[in-house]
């Protein structure tokens, strides 16, 4: 690993201000990511700036019709948050299976969705429950937020605050991970508020997290797994690498789609 600044801010004055006087530092919630490519010599930036100190990015508050979460909340923390788990079970569900102990108890929220990785789980969740990305200067709906692979529409400077997570009538979530990895190979998160169905999959998508649309078609007329009998995604959109193929992983997303029908309402994220 090259030599590098830690720069360590109590605010987002401060924050910014940093970013300002150093263009090509780069910001540290979690460290899942940046940690190791730098430890591999894929990322070198002379100053890293640790968001983890600033006051007011970290906790999770509930109202009647939202859950918001702060940008470095820890995925331990939303798993075990009596809220999350009450008022929607499927998000604190999804958080308690990522990774292991260790991952859970240092990576954050933020951190994940501004990586954006292709297999990670919380993009699933945000798209699939319609949130809102809040940043130190803007609002971003999950539709307009996931770019590509690893891109969102963040700017370089940009630095995720909170999210807000709508709270739906019903929520479920199910992945077939990677038994050394945890990662998903394909994950599906479904919700339904009112009339609108969201069907988000994540693990298995060339271009990222995407919604299954055929799938969210097929569920807002009938609300069961078995409404998703005989549906599929289409092999072309999806990635293919030495652990699955474009066809398996589409078999895969149909499967969890109809897995993530039976946790409807419950924490259980995978069987």
């Amino acid at each position: 690993m090259q030599p590098f600044r830690l720069l360590r801010p109590t605010s987002l004055a401060e924050a910014r201000t940093l970013r300002e006087k150093n263009d090509e530092a780069s910001f540290l919630s979690g460290g899942h990511t940046l940690l190791p490519t730098m430890k591999q010599g894929l990322a070198r930036p002379p100053v890293v700036i640790d968001l983890t100190r600033i006051d007011g990015l970290r906790g999770i508050a509930a109202s009647a019709d939202a859950i918001t979460i702060g940008a470095t909340t820890l995925h331990a923390e939303v798993a075990a948050s009596e809220a999350v788990q009450t008022k929607i079970p499927a998000l604190a569900g999804l958080a308690g299976s990522i990774g292991d102990r260790h991952v859970r108890n240092r990576g954050t929220i933020g951190g994940s969705l501004a990586n954006n990785d292709p297999a990670a789980d919380y993009p699933a969740a945000a798209l699939g429950l319609g949130a809102t990305i809040v940043t130190d200067r803007r609002e971003l709906a999950a539709d307009d937020y996931f770019v590509s692979l690893f891109e969102t529409a963040l700017e370089p400077d940009e630095i995720i605050t909170r999210i807000v997570f709508p709270i739906p009538d019903a929520a479920g979530y199910a992945k077939f991970r990677h038994p050394a990895s945890r990662y998903s190979i394909a994950g599906v998160f479904i919700s339904r508020k009112g009339k609108d169905v969201r069907v988000a999959v994540t693990g298995a998508g060339a271009r990222g997290v995407f919604r299954a649309t055929n799938f969210e078609q097929a569920l807002a007329k009938d609300f069961r797994a078995e409404a998703l009998e005989g549906l599929t995604v289409d092999p072309s959109t999806l990635l293919e690498d030495l652990i699955a193929t474009k066809e398996y992983r589409a078999h895969l997303v149909h499967v969890m789609a109809r897995r993530a029908m039976t946790h409807l309402g419950s924490a259980q994220s995978y069987k």
